[in-house]
């Protein structure tokens, strides 16, 4: 006894067969050879969690504390010398107001402060308040050791200080065209008229809040978060007038090239308390108190 088969009839009335292709299947074909993966990146990523951002910082570090030296002082010359740009700004932006110190007038000297800072950090050249507390991650972690730190901080600093002082002198021979003399005898005189213990507190704040734009950086993804994260973080610099080293070393050597008042020499106990102030802020209060408590956690999460 023979099975019958059914067979498919199609709207027009003719049978359809296995091996005959219908208008959709040949679209359906079209499609395929036409089909583009895509990878759909998930938005709600915004920020890494801690523990993935205390190992993207060592391995910063690490990456840091091992480069060559000549690496290392030409990206902390560059450094030092974009940083002159937000020099530029506050001391226009000085020249134009009358007080510096009274209310709208802070605000509007905050607004500019950031830039230099911005184009510094994103075209990830060294500087030293950035790498204060990146550097000591890997060593913190025992995978690298104090030698190396201090290597790392001395040639940034040296190489931050020449390009501020080369920066200071392209300034100077620029003032006919920038007019900002008054701007930078006032922001030096900032620098220079605070007694030495309220200007390391001030620098201890200022190296707090840039060690921690640096771990903001690293939480974020987008390149849009950094700005907006280094930017909060050296506007509220600017607007308490907390004394970086690099920035404030470049105002000093701007006025010391048109000021015939101010002596090199006067520079250095300032230049020196600065330094010490925003390494404090940056190794202790950033790098030793993050690394402290993700570890502890991590410790405390172990079966």
């Amino acid at each position: 006894m023979q099975e019958s088969k059914s067979q498919l009839i199609s709207s027009s009335g003719d049978p359809l067969t296995s091996d005959k292709e219908t208008g959709r299947s040949i679209e359906r074909k079209q499609e395929n050879n036409e089909f583009v993966s895509v990878i759909v990146k998930r938005t709600d990523e915004t920020f890494r969690h801690p523990d993935d951002i205390l190992e993207k910082a060592i391995h910063e570090g690490k990456e840091q504390l091992e480069r060559p030296s000549v690496s290392l002082l030409l990206s902390a010359v560059a450094a030092g010398m974009i940083l002159c740009f937000s020099v530029l700004a506050v001391a226009v932006m000085a020249s134009l107001i009358p007080d510096i110190s009274q209310g709208l007038n802070k605000v509007l000297i905050a607004l500019v402060y950031p830039l230099g800072f911005v184009l510094c950090i994103l075209s990830r050249t060294q500087l030293f308040t950035e790498h204060t507390a990146t550097a000591v991650y890997p060593v913190l972690d025992g995978k690298s050791d104090a030698k190396r730190l201090l290597r790392l901080w001395g040639i940034v600093v040296a190489g931050n200080m020449l390009g501020g002082l080369a920066s200071a002198g392209l300034l100077n021979v620029a003032e006919d065209v920038i007019n900002a003399s008054r701007g930078y005898a006032i922001l030096a005189d900032h620098l220079m008229h605070f007694p030495p213990t309220t200007l390391f507190v001030s620098a201890v704040l200022a190296g707090w809040l840039m060690a921690l734009g640096a771990w903001i950086v690293l939480s974020t993804y987008s390149t849009l978060s950094q700005i907006v994260s280094i930017y909060i973080v050296t506007f509220i610099i600017g607007l308490g007038g907390l004394h970086h080293s690099i920035a404030g070393s470049i105002e000093l050597f701007a006025a010391y090239f048109i000021s015939d008042s101010i002596h090199f020499m006067q520079l250095i106990p300032v230049i020196i308390t600065v330094l010490a102030g925003n390494l404090v802020g940056g190794s202790v209060f950033v790098a030793v108190l993050n690394y402290g408590h993700i570890r502890h956690s991590q410790r405390k999460s172990k079966p």
